[in-house]
């Protein structure tokens, strides 16, 4: 659950307080094509919620699955790592936190091929700044021995490409979690382990 917990606070999830600090409440959401992935990610975290199901809602046209945790102190340590004055941060101690079902997670929520005809990958990490992400880079290479590159993103962001020469080894990690859920396999691509 930590583990997954890191990488959906590097993607899409994020802490909410109600009583400055003291406890958090993590909230994840995904477009209704995901539902599979989000019950999956509530499922995980279910003896954490008080809610049953998933909720539905609808926002400017699109469909939308999610679900919110109680409020716990438990929380508490991954706000002070994740965030800074209300705006989330790249984790000085990112290095610790990161694990390979971490980065699947956070690939899962912010990542996509470049495209049909390409073997590599990239990680829309916008959020995050460039000094950020260029330590992530070097955790990535020290850790799990896979390269990643600064791609600039609209003149202000930027994010992490994974180039041809790591994408085996950055697949070997993503692809079980993804071939978990009908809807994240494309963002794998058609290639199979072997056998």
């Amino acid at each position: 659950m930590r583990e997954v917990l890191v990488g959906l606070l590097l993607g899409d999830g994020h802490l909410e307080t109600q009583n400055q600090g003291r406890t958090y409440r993590l909230k994840v959401e995904h477009g209704e094509a995901q539902r599979d992935y989000a019950e999956w990610l509530f499922q995980l975290f279910r003896p954490l919620c008080a809610q049953a199901t998933l909720y539905e809602k609808e926002k400017h046209g699109k469909k939308y699955v999610g679900f919110r945790t109680r409020s716990l102190g438990t929380f508490r340590f991954y706000a002070q790592q994740f965030y800074q004055n209300g705006k989330k941060v790249m984790p000085a101690n990112i290095g610790k936190l990161l694990t390979k079902t971490g980065l699947a997670i956070w690939y899962l929520d912010d990542g996509s091929r470049k495209s049909n005809r390409h073997t590599t990958y990239i990680i829309h990490s916008l959020g995050f700044s460039r000094k950020e992400l260029m330590h992530v880079a070097r955790i990535l290479t020290l850790k799990f021995k896979i390269r990643a590159t600064l791609h600039r993103q609209k003149q202000r962001y930027f994010r992490l490409y994974i180039p041809s020469d790591s994408a085996k080894q950055f697949r070997g990690i993503i692809g079980p979690f993804a071939r978990k859920f009908k809807s994240m396999e494309l963002k794998i691509g058609n290639t199979k382990p072997k056998k």
